[in-house]
């Protein structure tokens, strides 16, 4: 993975509170701000995709359908508790 310089502007505040975080977690700064960014990203995705099944089990229909194939799933298939396979 290829890493670019970037510069940002932020208020000294926050850049002292950063320091002391990643101190405290024995990274560098720029290593804790990364790990942070990954994680705000990853938390903005995972919230679109959650929000997005929200919005397709809102749909009557499609929750009916969902409905209908979990039982004919379950009809179909063993048992989670049969321990033989």
């Amino acid at each position: 993975m290829s890493t670019v310089k970037t510069a940002i502007a932020v208020p000294d505040e926050l850049l002292a509170d950063v320091d002391r975080a990643a101190r405290a977690r024995g990274e560098s700064r720029s290593k804790y701000i990364t790990r942070v960014l990954r994680v705000a990203v990853r938390a903005r995705r995972d919230a679109d995709i959650t929000r997005r099944l929200n919005e397709l089990f809102a749909d009557e229909t499609a929750v009916k359908e969902q409905k209908k194939g979990a039982a004919r799933a379950e009809r179909g298939g063993a048992r989670w508790d049969d321990e033989r396979w």
